[in-house]
């Protein structure tokens, strides 16, 4: 086990959230371990499921209906109520702030998805998450030089083509995570109020990585891993 491993304990509800915490959970969206479809479509509206409806793949549009069931059900145990989200500037989901100030943000890949929760609201409590399945990569070391700061390009790229999958994951993740925190988009530069955040990296699953951004990151031992499961 690496600093990176967590103790993932199941849960069908939510425990106390402290103000200092950050809480994961992992939710499996695959056929084989995931929520039976029907149960988890009856936990979305009806404008979301038609939303998630054109999603043509069929295997990807039911992982998306578990995973968005799945995040529905977890705010929900915090809240005492069904959550209401809204949508920010730049697309990012957050509550409704006539609910309690909970941040939290939802990465999924492959059949895994990857939710963190913690309290508090506004910049400093901006909370991002991101998470990859490992695996080949067409033109690794392209994206690399396009998307990366010189130094990460550098660092991936130093390692032999063959052992570069993982360190681009990790720093694809951080980069997904650091965009996401603050709900700007890969694609467009941070505001000039835009805190920095802080960046570290776990494992939710075998052939999985993922980071989480947040100005105000807790330490490592104030993380707590929960694996979501049917009550």
């Amino acid at each position: 086990m690496t600093d990176e491993d967590l103790h993932w304990q199941p849960a069908s509800t939510a425990p106390a959230l402290g103000d200092d915490e950050i809480h994961l959970w992992r939710i499996d969206t695959g056929e084989r371990h995931g929520q039976a479809l029907e149960t988890a479509r009856a936990g979305l509206e009806t404008a979301h499921l038609a939303r998630l409806a054109r999603i043509r793949d069929p295997a990807q549009h039911a992982r998306a209906v578990r995973a968005q069931a799945g995040l529905r059900r977890v705010l929900g145990h915090y809240l005492g109520e069904p959550p209401r989200l809204v949508k920010g500037d730049n697309g990012k989901p957050y509550l409704d702030t006539r609910q309690a100030a909970l941040a939290f943000n939802l990465t999924t890949s492959g059949e895994l998805a990857l939710l963190g929760v913690r309290r508090g609201s506004g910049p400093l409590a901006e909370l991002g998450v991101d998470c990859e399945w490992i695996r080949p990569r067409a033109r690794l070391a392209a994206v690399a030089r396009r998307m990366f700061d010189p130094a990460t390009c550098a660092a991936v790229l130093a390692h032999p083509e063959e052992a570069r999958l993982v360190p681009f994951c990790r720093a694809w993740t951080a980069l997904e995570a650091d965009a996401k925190c603050d709900g700007r988009g890969l694609m467009r530069p941070r505001a000039a109020a835009s805190p920095l955040p802080r960046i570290a990296h776990c494992r939710p699953a075998p052939g999985y990585i993922a980071a989480l951004a947040s100005p105000t990151l807790p330490p490592r031992a104030r993380w707590r891993a929960l694996a979501l499961v049917d009550a």
